[in-house]
Parts: C-alpha cells; structure tokens; sequence
C-alpha cells in the first residue's frame, strides 16, 4: 500500500532533512507563541484596544530540545503574570503533534480545521480558527517571496532541468514536472533562480517558464545547460536567444544505449578523448575522428554525433576555467536526486500547492547554504560574460 504521508520520525532522522524540519519546527512553534499571547492579551502587538487585558515584556531564550535537534526559542513574556507555551510542559508529547502540524501545513495543503485540531492538541485550545489561517498563509509567503523574489544582475550560466513527481488531479494519479533553474551569475555566486509546477515539458510550459523568469530579471544569460528537451531548446532560442550546451554526461549515456555491454569501456573511453582536448578546435577535430572510427561497426553512434556536434561542444567556446562546471547538469542533478529523496518519502502529493510547499522549502534551505558557502565560479573570465562585455559564443541555436 502506497504511503500517502511523510513518516516524520523518519525523516527527523535524516540528517539533511533533519535541518529542514528544524527550520519548520522553530518558526511553526515561534508563531504559535506569538498568536498565543494575542490571544491572552486581547490584542496584537503594539496594537491599542479597549478589549486588551495585558501587554507584552519582551522576550526569554528557551533552548528546545528535539529529536530534529535544538531549536532555540524566544517566549513572550507578559507584564501581568507569566507566560509558558504549553507545548513545552513536562511530559506532553508536543513535538509530534507539532511535527504534524508542519507535515499537514508544508506537505498536504492547508486545511484550517485538522490543523486546528492538532494546534489544541498542543494544549493550546486559545488560538482561534482565523489565527490558525494566518500561520498557514504565512507559511505559505516564506515560500513564494523566495520563489517570487526580483533578480538582480547578470547570470551568464543557467542550469534547467525537471523532475517527476505524482499528485493526485480530479480523481487520478498523474505525473508532474517539477522544474528547477539554476544560475551563477558574474560575481561567481551560485543561487535558486525558480521552479515551477507544469504538465509536461512541452515548448509551451518551458517557454512560459524561462518568461517568468525574465519578468523577474534574468538577463544576460551566455549559455543554457540541460538535457535534450526539444521543448526546452526551442524556448531557449524564442526567450533568451542564448548558447545551448546539450549536457555531457547524458550524451554519453544516449550513445552508450546504441553499444553492447561488452563495448561500452571501449567506446566511452574513445569518446572521453574528445573533451580531454584544450582547446575548441581541437575537440571538434577529435570529435570528428571519433565519429569516422565508429562510423563502420557502430552507425547509430556516428549519426548522433553528426547531429549534435555543436550542442555537446558548446562549453569550449567558455571561459577553460569554468568548462568542468558548465558541461553538464551534474549541480541540477544533485539537487533533483535530493528533491526526489524527499519527495518519495511523501508517495502522492494532494495537489500542486503541496508540492511547491514542499520542493519550494527545500529549495530555499539549499540556497541559503549556498549563500554561506565561497564562490561556486572562479572570476576569471565572469567578467567577459557581462551584457557590457562582448563575449565569445562558440554556437547560437539556430
């Protein structure tokens, strides 16, 4: 039977999950204690009523300790009397009723009523219905101002690419595209462009996509890395007119499917002589004398490569530096086996919204570890990418 469902005590045992889930934990149970004390006080914060009973005295560190590890909390203190969220009295199990109110908020849509539910299972039966929406939609705008946020700058490289996961639409189970874009742009830094949710990976979707993306501010982009989509391709050359590089390690996969088992070695090491070279010239020389020496006993080898000479090639007109990175979509594919790790956990996603909710988190916590991280480019040559530098461009799709 398919698990419909996160098993949190799963999942809080999980290392890079366990950082997530921490994450929720803490600004989840924060804002519980908040709308708490409204609702003691009589009023929010700072806000002037006949109905207020008593005011606000700043604020006491409690150290939470959790089986997702410690999560520092800052509890509201009260002028008249004192304050002690009830979630952290001795003995009350809390934590799994409140794990449960981020796996219904982050993973299974937002329901008012179960989320309240589990909020007075916490012990604390004061929050009222509306409050218990707030918190949900302010979950929900963490989310979507990272995924909405203005781009800023030139981002010469864009890694694109997509995932599958299953929802559940008007009484089927279908699959979905999840796409994620990743840029670096000419201060080196690496960061989560965006990610939409689509039924496939049609022109269409893509094209409406890499717009979304240019309203926000993408510019500059020099060299577009994914997979063969053709969808993706033919967006990429209506949208941002830019390079595309067709990545190199599924090329190579894609030849390799036309080789018995016996001759994989041997063909995967000829054709690894091709991106050996240093120079631009040189690889395409190697590369046509590989497809010839393949020609005779593995045709349909040679005639993929004839076709995609350029698209696979295309990172050697870049900057040598940066050419390791830019070949292939080996930085998306982390992410994406990351996204599908967490997402298996969940089986069938409810609907679209969930998703985002989920992958959207995940991707904000990726990027903020990003943000702490050195330069994920070297400088040398970012410079000459920039719309106010010509730059070399080895192949424009044509």
């Amino acid at each position: 039977m398919t698990k419909h469902t996160i098993a949190l005590d799963e999942l809080a045992e999980k290392g890079p999950d366990a950082d997530l889930l921490r994450h929720m934990i803490q600004f989840v149970a924060q804002r519980l204690m908040e709308l708490d004390v409204e609702t003691r006080c009589g009023a929010g914060y700072g806000v002037k009523s006949e109905d207020r009973s008593n005011s606000r005295n700043g604020y006491r560190d409690r150290l939470w300790q959790t089986r997702a590890g410690d999560v520092e909390l800052r509890i509201p203190k009260l002028r008249q009397g004192s304050y002690f969220p009830p979630f952290l009295e001795p003995r009350r199990t809390a934590e799994k009723a409140l794990a449960a109110v981020i796996q219904e908020a982050y993973v299974q849509g937002v329901s008012t009523r179960s989320v309240d539910e589990l909020v007075q299972a916490m012990g604390m039966s004061g929050i009222s219905k509306s409050q218990v929406s707030r918190l949900a939609c302010e979950i929900d705008e963490r989310v979507h101002a990272f995924l909405d946020r203005p781009i800023e700058g030139d981002w010469p490289y864009l890694w694109v690419d997509a995932t599958y996961v299953k929802v559940r639409e008007a009484g089927r189970i279908v699959s979905v595209a999840v796409t994620i874009a990743v840029a670096v742009n000419t201060d080196g830094v690496r960061e989560v462009l965006g990610m939409r949710v689509g039924p496939s990976e049609a022109e269409p979707f893509w094209t409406d996509f890499l717009r979304s993306l240019m309203r926000r501010g993408l510019r500059g982009v020099k060299l577009v890395i994914s997979d063969a989509h053709e969808g993706l391709k033919a967006a990429v050359a209506k949208v941002l007119k830019a390079t595309w590089q067709r990545c190199r390690v599924h090329f190579i996969r894609n030849a390799l499917a036309h080789v018995g088992k016996g001759q994989r070695t041997m063909v995967a090491a000829l054709l690894r002589t091709v991106f050996a070279q240093d120079c631009e010239d040189e690889a395409r020389r190697q590369w046509r004398a590989v497809a010839d020496q393949l020609r005779e006993r593995f045709p349909k080898i040679a005639k993929l490569m004839d076709g995609c000479e350029d698209e696979v090639l295309a990172h050697m007109g870049f900057p040598k530096a940066h050419r390791q990175q830019i070949h292939s979509t080996n930085p998306l594919e982390r992410l994406n086996a990351e996204i599908k790790r967490r997402t298996d956990v969940v089986g069938i996603f409810p609907n679209d919204a969930a998703i985002i909710r989920l992958v959207g988190a995940m991707l904000l916590e990726q990027n903020d570890e990003w943000s702490l991280q050195r330069r994920y480019m070297q400088l040398e040559g970012l410079q000459s990418l920039s719309d106010n530098q010509p730059a070399r461009l080895s192949a424009v799709i044509s």
